[in-house]
């Protein structure tokens, strides 16, 4: 695909060919949501995030962890001792992107008593 072909899908999320779907893909699922949402504090080892994450295996988080970093959201830093210490912290990015996924946790938090109502009156 040429360059003026990318440029012209960029920003049509709606259309199938355009790359920012396999981003919103990465970006809107929960265990990024998570990371983002951790990370937006400062930097995290592995172990941090897994335990602070309940519920999210030793597997998950490494791919999650790698497809933020691939995406240019997060950075990795290996530090050369022993045992192998390896640092995860938000790129601008990724600071970006978190500032508006805290909106929307924010949002999710202080609406959620409406919204579990409405899932029990359509559950009857």
């Amino acid at each position: 695909m040429s360059a003026y072909e990318t440029s012209k899908l960029l920003g049509q999320v709606l259309s199938t060919d355009c790359p920012s779907r396999e981003i919103l893909e990465h970006i809107a699922n929960k265990w990024s949501v998570l990371v983002l949402r951790c990370l937006s504090e400062g930097v995290h080892r592995f172990s941090e995030l897994k335990q602070r994450i309940e519920g999210v295996s030793e597997k998950m988080l490494s791919q999650t962890l790698k497809m933020l970093e691939q995406d240019g959201f997060i950075l990795r830093t290996v530090y050369p001792v022993v045992p192998p210490k390896v640092e995860y912290q938000l790129t601008i990015t990724g600071s970006q992107a978190a500032e508006k996924i805290m909106y929307l946790i924010g949002w999710i938090e202080k609406s959620l008593p409406d919204i579990v109502e409405n899932k029990a009156r359509v559950a009857k």
